[in-house]
């Protein structure tokens, strides 16, 4: 009888290089939607209602919002995802307050805009998914409903986005709204579709 195949797993360099990767998309994603004047979901949703409300950048705001959500991933999750996650949150609030002075954009359609965000931020948070990391906020939660409940995190993740959309609905306009909603749904289906434990082993 032939011995059980070991469980592979990443090494550090591997860690730094898929969180690394993972947040420089995201942060890329980010940028293109705050460029835009739309908005998201999640923690990120918040942090952009919360910068566009105030004047806040949205690096400090998005730093800010998930501190409290480190000490949930500390106790539910165990202290390397929370030290992988507050270096993701950390790197990408530095990475979005860069990234305006030096890659700055032009003409952007809406809906090319929209897609390309959702597709960018949701590889770059699957990335970081599979090194065991998060960008905080309700992405951990969304993680721990996966692992303790088997709730797929993508759609917990759009369940709190309607949440969101619902109170941006009040207060942006119709086409803005529309076109955000669209990057959430790409962003959502990334995640859903190829986030799964049972296909994906390597920790």
């Amino acid at each position: 009888m032939s011995e059980p195949t070991p469980t592979p797993h990443h090494s550090t360099l591997d860690d730094a290089q898929g969180l690394a990767l993972g947040v420089f998309l995201a942060g890329l994603g980010v940028h293109i939607l705050t460029h835009l004047g739309l908005i998201t979901g999640q923690t990120a949703g918040v942090a952009v209602l919360v910068a566009y409300a105030t004047g806040w950048s949205f690096g400090v705001t998005f730093f800010v919002i998930n501190l409290p959500f480190y000490l949930v991933a500390y106790r539910r999750l165990g202290l390397a995802f929370t030290i992988k996650s507050m270096l993701c949150v950390t790197l990408l609030s530095l990475i979005s307050e860069a990234l305006p002075t030096y890659f700055q954009l032009g003409t952007i359609h809406p809906a090319v805009g929209a897609v390309t965000f959702g597709a960018l931020t949701g590889l770059g948070l699957l990335a970081i998914f599979r090194h065991n990391g998060s960008l905080g906020g309700i992405g951990v939660v969304a993680l721990l409903a996966q692992d303790r409940l088997g709730l797929r995190a993508g759609y917990v993740q759009l369940a709190t986005d309607v949440v969101i959309f619902a109170i941006a609905a009040l207060i942006f306009p119709a086409t803005i709204v529309m076109w955000s909603l669209l990057g959430a749904v790409v962003l959502n289906l990334v995640i859903t579709v190829n986030h799964r434990r049972d296909r994906y082993i390597a920790i």
